[in-house]
């Protein structure tokens, strides 16, 4: 008989991690990445960030999987590529270049903030900049 998914187990990796130590990492997570804005660190990786809050990068994916369904690079890509739309449309940084804001927000180079900035947007930079003029 087959279990409802009610009755489905926790994924195995789940039960290596307790609900508390999750809810704190969780919590300080967000806190580095997004209050303290980590990501526009280009050498800011999750080893960094796991040894920043004294914990492994197991951990640190286990969150970021359960929590927001990505991988850490996912998770810092879609923080940055946020942060670019809303400079690109922001008038005080209009006379930047792309490749300006793309260093900004913590690109290391103007194809992977391209490949992601279209993942995230369906749109280039400058055709998301251009809807807004």
């Amino acid at each position: 008989m087959e279990k409802s998914i009610d009755q489905k187990k926790p994924p195995r990796y789940l039960s290596k991690i307790s609900r508390e130590t999750f809810d704190k990492l969780k919590e300080q997570i967000l806190h580095v990445l997004v209050v303290e804005k980590k990501y526009r660190d280009r050498t800011f990786n999750a080893k960094k960030l796991a040894e920043l809050l004294h914990t492994n990068t197991r951990y640190v994916s286990i969150v970021l999987s359960v929590r927001y369904h990505v991988n850490y690079t996912t998770f810092i890509n879609r923080l940055r590529i946020e942060e670019a739309m809303a400079l690109l449309v922001d008038k005080r940084y209009a006379e930047l270049r792309i490749e300006e804001i793309s260093d900004m927000v913590g690109f290391s180079n103007r194809q992977s903030f391209y490949r992601a900035f279209c993942v995230h947007t369906g749109k280039t930079p400058r055709q998301y900049q251009q809807t807004f003029e």
